[in-house]
Formats: structure tokens, C-alpha cells, sequence
């Protein structure tokens, strides 16, 4: 890992908007497809099952970036429970980034289903058909779903509070566009 920088590399950055948008999109996605049985729902499925594999793959290499180049140090003035909160919520992120695709992927294994993503892309199953199991990971990825989407958007109110009302550089650290603020330039 190299010295604490104060923004995030292009790379990491690229990748954390990147994934953003996904994920709302996931979300979104998902919440439609268990509303549905229009026509519509097979083509909702192998989008979800596509982007979330992509999701998955990208998030662990964010992982290595993240260990590779590290992170901003956040604002010395930050009171410690801001600090403890942000720690943990970005941890919390991460976790479910990637579990949220591994129960998918169970799911759908548990179930017998073929993993078959956009492109004729085959994943063989790792688990064996088990009905019990298949319910356990759909109902876990249901209602981790749910708090993932809460978290999302507790994450855009921390970033809307550093960028709108502290001022203090946290947004730009992660912002695709060049640093203008005074504030941000110093830190």
C-alpha cells in the first residue's frame, strides 16, 4: 500500500460510479423482476444474473485497488463516532457486494436453475438442488436486498451531508471531476 493519498486513484473512482450506478440499477431490477410475470421478466433475469456477476468481479478487484493504493484519511475534525460510522458503513458495502451475488448465484444453484449469463455465458453449479436451501438463499437475498438499498442510500446522504454541508473534501476525494474548492485542494 502507498502513503495516504488525498483523493482516491482515477481507477478506484472509475470503478466506485461505475458500480454505483449498477447497483441502482440491480436494485431496481430486482425489484421488478419479483413483481412481474410479464413477458418482460426472463430478460429482467439474465440482466440481473449478468450484472450481478459483473458486480461481483468488480468489487473484488476494488478490494485490491483499495488495499493496493488505500484511501484518503478522512477529516481530523470528524468526531469519532462519524469516523466509527463510516468505517463500518463502508465495510458493511463491501460485505454485501459481494454476498449479495454469492446468494444469488446459490439461489439459483439450489434451485437447479442454470446460471447462464448475457453471451451464453455458463456458470456450473457449485451446489446441488436443495429446496430448503434455494428458499434460504432467496429469502436472505430478498430481505439483504432491502437492507443493501437502505444502506445505498444511507452512503448518498453521508456523501450529499460532506459535499453540500461540511464542505470538508470527502466528496471530492471520490468525485470524477477536477478539484476546484479551495477546501479540497488543501487537505
Amino acid at each position: 500500500m502507498t502513503s495516504a493519498p488525498h483523493r482516491f486513484a482515477l481507477i478506484q473512482r472509475v470503478l466506485h460510479w461505475l458500480m454505483a450506478v449498477c447497483i441502482l440499477a440491480m436494485l431496481f431490477i430486482g425489484v421488478g423482476m419479483v413483481s412481474t410475470v410479464a413477458p418482460k421478466y426472463l430478460p429482467l433475469i439474465l440482466v440481473h444474473k449478468t450484472v450481478g456477476f459483473t458486480l461481483l468481479v468488480l468489487v473484488l478487484i476494488r478490494l485490491a485497488l483499495r488495499l493496493y493504493y488505500g484511501a484518503p484519511p478522512l477529516p481530523a475534525d470528524l468526531s469519532r463516532p462519524m469516523k466509527l460510522g463510516a468505517r463500518l458503513s463502508h465495510q458493511l458495502l463491501y460485505a454485501l457486494m459481494i454476498v449479495m451475488p454469492l446468494l444469488g448465484l446459490g439461489m439459483l444453484w439450489a434451485a437447479a436453475y442454470p446460471v447462464v449469463l448475457y453471451g451464453g455465458i455458463r456458470i456450473s453449479a457449485l451446489l446441488p438442488q436443495n429446496d430448503l436451501l434455494h428458499t434460504l438463499l432467496w429469502n436472505a437475498h430478498i430481505y439483504l436486498g432491502f437492507a443493501f438499498f437502505a444502506l445505498v442510500l444511507l452512503h448518498v446522504a453521508a456523501g450529499l451531508f460532506h459535499a453540500l454541508i461540511r464542505r470538508d473534501g470527502v466528496f471530492g476525494s471520490i468525485s470524477l471531476l477536477p478539484l476546484r474548492d479551495k477546501v479540497t485542494q488543501a487537505k
